[in-house]
């Protein structure tokens, strides 16, 4: 069972920003590509910065990683140079750093993925909002609308090998909201296990526990290609 709940629990938000971007065809890391007259990671520590309700925001960087600074020259959080070879680790390292800085295990994190720079401070709000009285926690995800295709491998390419059902099925996005104690202990326990991690909920629901779907939009999509690029200038011109 997850840890007992106090009176207050604080809010913290961990973005994990380790990651070096391969498929997104930039000539560095994602997280550091200029957009709209500044860095991707600036963008989204700016939209966090703008939620009252989050105590800290922690960025988790590589060891090796000289560049943050440079690129979010007005961050004014916590910047740990503890990340791993992967999310999961870096993730988990990152817990640990919260705890060092005062963070308690009954206290929430909000994971956010440092590509995701179109995020809006209300969608955070409304996270928090739907998750801050749940026993487990949950998640920014929006339901599937489009047909689902499985794909086989063919001469020149893939072909459909099946249509999916469709039903009951959302696409995760971040941020993802759990206790720090219990996300911490997800995330070692699934690597004891050998369990594949693509994100926090997955985690979490390796220990047999159900994190809610919270309603989230369309515009926060993650930057992976270099078409999301694109498209993410043309929205933040709109605002």
């Amino acid at each position: 069972m997850p840890d007992v709940m106090p009176a207050s629990p604080r809010c913290f938000a961990l973005v994990p920003c380790a990651g070096v971007g391969q498929r997104a065809g930039a000539a560095g890391p994602k997280q550091y590509a200029p957009l709209a007259g500044r860095a991707v990671v600036a963008h989204t520590l700016a939209a966090l910065a703008a939620v009252p309700r989050l105590a800290a925001t922690l960025v988790v960087l590589s060891p090796e990683d000289r560049a943050f600074e440079a690129h979010a020259p007005g961050f004014t959080g916590w910047v740990a140079r503890c990340g791993g070879a992967t999310r999961a680790d870096s993730v988990a390292a990152g817990l640990q750093a919260l705890r060092e800085r005062g963070a308690t295990d009954a206290d929430w994190v909000l994971v956010h993925d440092a590509a995701r720079c179109l995020l809006q401070p209300a969608w955070v709000s409304r996270l928090i909002d739907a998750c801050e009285h749940d026993t487990v926690g949950g998640l920014l995800a929006l339901p599937l609308a489009d047909t689902l295709k499985a794909a086989a491998p063919s001469d020149g390419g893939e072909r459909v090998a099946a249509t999916l059902d469709r039903t009951a099925k959302w696409l995760a996005q971040t941020p993802q909201m759990f206790r720090l104690g219990l996300l911490l202990r997800a995330l070692r326990e699934a690597g004891r296990a050998g369990v594949s991690v693509t994100d926090e909920s997955s985690a979490v629901e390796a220990l047999g526990l159900a994190p809610r779907l919270v309603p989230g939009d369309q515009e926060n999509l993650k930057l992976t290609w270099p078409a999301d690029f694109v498209l993410a200038a043309r929205l933040l011109e709109t605002r």
